[in-house]
């Protein structure tokens, strides 16, 4: 194998996420002719990067991210840092001539993802973006589906992203929660899926129109650094300034029609990703919290048409890459393994695998085009 020296900006749960990945290349994917090997990590919180590099082993260490850049041993870079550090650091690493693995929604809007992407046109680098759930073998079954005709002509589909992190009142008052660094709160952070979901599986979005709602407005804000999870329970109350809920109405270029609803205050629905699509002859159901299961009604029987159940297996997706039969569940972390294959088979073929920094600028539009629609009340089309 080629060895690939990478590196990580952003060592919190998703730059754990994405170096676990990384190690666990060889032992899902032998056939790569490229092997990432750990040189460097940075996050600016003093201590955490050495301790990630420590536990890791990455070569060294440091608090400053531009000291990766001139770095000769690193040719890839992931970058799992806060939504508004996403166009400085991914135009500096693309400029800076390496590979780039970045974390959706890449900045805080349109703009931010169109100025990485012209970054990474203008250096020839491969530029892989983390809209994960596109890559469960479901999603991939789903899609076959579809474009197979086995459902008809599709009518309509459902998306959701319904999730508990911040319905504690007393859930620390993070970056996440502040327009500055977290953008459009909701919509940046889990619609962003849902859109790309959308895509991957019906095309292009022409039309929204939509609705966002701030549930909790203030929160307590915390005594050091933490996430998203944690408490800060009697902590000083700061604003909530960005989005709690989405609702919009979609218009896909196809014909389709569908709904797309994201919330992170859902008490009782931890992590309640999924879609229903339905065509004339058809529908597929998915829920995340059930990977590996592809509800599926097709027939041609039309009024009470059965549903039944079809367990994931190799043949599906990436599945066979992880396990050897049907039913055996894959995980979150997997999809990020499947993320970081079809990165690195990027990277050596030299053409794009997986979701690219395109799919972020359209994710982006079309949530940009939502932002617009809660400010005027009406439909607004998705540019181009």
């Amino acid at each position: 194998m080629t060895p690939i020296g990478v590196a990580v900006i952003g060592i919190g749960w998703m730059g754990h996420a994405h170096t676990r990945s990384y190690l666990r290349l060889p032992h899902h994917h032998p056939e790569l002719p490229i092997e990432p090997v750990l040189i460097a990590v940075a996050d600016p919180e003093p201590g955490r990067a050495r301790a990630a590099a420590e536990r890791y082993r990455f070569r060294r260490s440091t608090e400053n991210w531009r000291d990766l850049l001139d770095d000769p041993e690193v040719g890839a870079v992931s970058v799992t840092a806060p939504n508004a550090l996403h166009r400085e650091i991914g135009v500096a690493v693309a400029e800076a001539g390496k590979h780039l693995w970045i974390e959706k929604p890449v900045g805080l809007g349109a703009a931010d993802a169109r100025a990485v992407a012209a970054a990474v046109d203008r250096s020839a680098v491969q530029c892989a973006v983390g809209f994960n759930y596109r890559h469960a073998p479901a999603v991939a079954a789903a899609r076959a589906l579809v474009e197979q005709g086995e459902l008809g002509s599709v009518t309509h589909a459902r998306f959701r992203l319904f999730s508990d992190y911040a319905a504690h009142p007393q859930g620390a008052l993070s970056w996440r929660f502040e327009r500055a660094r977290g953008g459009n709160g909701v919509l940046g952070d889990l619609a962003s899926h849902g859109v790309d979901l959308a895509r991957h599986l019906l095309g292009e979005i022409d039309a929204v129109i939509g609705d966002t709602a701030v549930v909790i407005p203030e929160r307590p804000r915390p005594t050091g650094t933490g996430s998203h999870f944690d408490l800060a329970a009697g902590g000083e109350l700061g604003p909530v300034e960005n989005e709690d809920y989405v609702n919009c109405l979609l218009r896909f270029a196809g014909g389709a029609r569908g709904v797309l609803e994201a919330s992170r205050v859902s008490v009782g629905e931890q992590n309640n990703y999924g879609f229903e699509i339905h065509g004339t002859k058809g529908m597929v159901s998915w829920d995340f919290r059930r990977m590996g299961e592809l509800a599926v009604s097709v027939g041609g029987t039309f009024q009470n048409q059965r549903v039944g159940v079809a367990f994931m297996g190799p043949g599906d997706g990436d599945f066979a890459a992880f396990q050897p039969g049907a039913g055996i569940p894959m995980s979150y972390d997997d999809l990020k393994v499947v993320e970081a294959a079809l990165f690195l088979r990027s990277i050596v073929e030299t053409k794009a695998h997986g979701a690219t920094i395109d799919d972020a600028v359209r994710a982006a539009v079309v949530l940009d085009a939502v932002t617009e629609s809660v400010r005027t009340g009406a439909w607004v089309g998705v540019s181009p």
